[in-house]
């Protein structure tokens, strides 16, 4: 039988439902009429059928061709007293429910997630992934969601799931016990521990989590190119190489401007400047033959740019800087 079609009959003999796509759960269309008692009900494979008479729900029938009479509707029987052998038409809403996995639902961060990082300090970071789920418990699933509509579709629970999905991620990463690059360098064990922080919000609304997982992690464009350049630095080895560095990303991004290597010079001169003050070697020279006092603090400026990159530490600047002062003193 299509949706929405209705039988000729004056009562209704057959009832069943071929599934639809995105349907989770439909209200069967009998309108006024009664069902006939001994009339058939047929329930598919990943189909979950049940009765239902005022606001109560009744019995619950799995795939298979059933019968309806008192032996197989027991608790209706019990809920209309039909305990003589009722015989005769009834009425009773009936509601099926599709069981199977709905597969390959996006979810994602409206909103960057604000945490405090332990290698970076506070970061804004964004998440996508996908996910899959399955009606775990009809009777919750009806109650908390469905209620009295007629029908209810993926369309229809999705913005809740997804809010779900947002505020468990919030919750877990907001913790910053985990590292951002460890996060993004083992996405599985983070999918894991995120499903796990999700699932509880599911199965409150009678849902099954199936599957989740994390498919994109990402920092605004700005910090993802800062934290470019200081990995960059610091794969050289060497901080007094940090002039070589300079000079030849300068070359390359002059290279992309109409004024070419012509304007690399002031670019390549405050590296080499920084090299000399990150370099013992440049301690003992840059400062020496009355160097002007405003030129240490320049590259101490400098030198804190650095730091807030991440291209050195704490304990690099200080200990740079209070040569610096040391040679000015």
């Amino acid at each position: 039988m299509s949706l929405g079609s209705f039988f000729s009959k004056q009562f209704v003999d057959v009832i069943d439902w071929t599934d639809e796509p995105g349907v989770l759960a439909l209200r069967y269309p009998i309108a006024d009429r009664e069902i006939q008692h001994g009339g058939q009900l047929t329930v598919r494979e990943g189909q979950a059928a049940v009765f239902m008479t005022e606001g109560h729900l009744a019995d619950k029938f799995g795939p298979g061709q059933h019968t309806l009479d008192t032996s197989t509707l027991p608790v209706l029987s019990a809920l209309e007293h039909w305990d003589k052998g009722f015989q005769a038409p009834f009425k009773s809403d009936v509601y099926f429910f599709s069981l199977r996995q709905q597969i390959d639902r996006k979810w994602g961060t409206t909103q960057p997630i604000t945490l405090r990082d332990k290698d970076f300090g506070t970061l804004r970071v964004r998440a996508f992934g996908r996910y899959a789920f399955t009606i775990g418990d009809v009777e919750t699933f009806w109650r908390t969601l469905v209620g009295n509509l007629e029908r209810f579709t993926v369309d229809d629970v999705e913005p809740q799931l997804r809010a779900v999905v947002a505020t468990a991620l919030a919750s877990h990463l907001g913790q910053g016990e985990i590292a951002f690059l460890d996060m993004a360098a083992n996405q599985q064990a983070l999918s894991d521990a995120l499903k796990a922080a999700v699932a509880p919000a599911f199965t409150a609304l009678g849902l099954n989590l199936t599957s989740f997982n994390v498919e994109s992690l990402s920092l605004p464009d700005e910090v993802q190119a800062a934290i470019d350049k200081a990995s960059s630095i610091r794969a050289l080895g060497d901080l007094d190489k940090y002039a070589k560095f300079q000079a030849a990303d300068s070359i390359a991004a002059a290279a992309a401007n109409p004024g070419g290597v012509a304007g690399i010079g002031a670019s390549a001169a405050a590296g080499m400047a920084i090299g000399q003050a990150m370099g013992v070697g440049g301690m003992g020279g840059g400062m020496t033959g009355g160097a002007p006092t405003e030129d240490a603090f320049a590259l101490i400026g400098k030198l804190h740019g650095l730091l807030t990159a991440g291209a050195i530490t704490q304990a690099e600047f200080d200990a740079k800087k209070a040569a610096l002062l040391a040679k000015i003193g």
